[in-house]
């Protein structure tokens, strides 16, 4: 059922009212990077566990975590220089392209992959300050999975 304003849905004992939006929706489509020459492709559940570990040092406003991939080798760390927090894990990953540094909140990784079944993911990036697109490896036929994860700034540590 609808009106001019709101769509109305019931499911069994479930029921969910939607404010219609009467306006243009957004060129989402021009966000998404297309050219991505750096690919790495790693474990879902070994990365997963790595974000989960390491997050816990990562400064609790920003969340950052620095992705290092070098070679066939990748390099998770985070800092809080507030309480003098740190830690590293280094994973094996399947990679082509330049080696890369990035940044990106480890609450928003940890969340898109979580929501992933894929044994692999692949994480296809062009440069430090643009953003990301994850994907499972695998995909049903029925499915099309694409997230979008946007970098932050990394702080300098060394």
């Amino acid at each position: 059922d609808f009106n001019l304003s709101n769509a109305f849905f019931k499911f069994g004992n479930f029921r969910m009212i939607c404010r219609l939006i009467d306006e243009r929706f957004p060129d989402y489509e021009n966000v998404i990077p297309t050219q991505n020459p750096i690919k790495m492709t790693i474990g879902r559940s070994e990365i997963l566990s790595a974000l989960k570990r390491i997050s816990i040092y990562a400064n609790k406003t920003t969340h950052q975590v620095r992705l290092k991939i070098t070679g066939s080798e990748l390099q998770i760390s985070a800092e809080d220089l507030d309480f003098s927090n740190e830690a590293n894990e280094r994973l094996s990953c399947e990679h082509e392209g330049d080696d890369i540094e990035i940044g990106f909140n480890a609450k928003f990784l940890i969340e898109m992959l979580s929501n992933l079944d894929a044994d692999q993911i692949k994480l296809n990036m062009s440069a430090p300050n643009k953003a990301g697109v994850i994907f499972p490896s695998e995909q049903d036929k029925s499915e099309d999975i694409l997230m979008l994860v946007m970098p932050v700034m990394l702080n300098q540590y060394v």
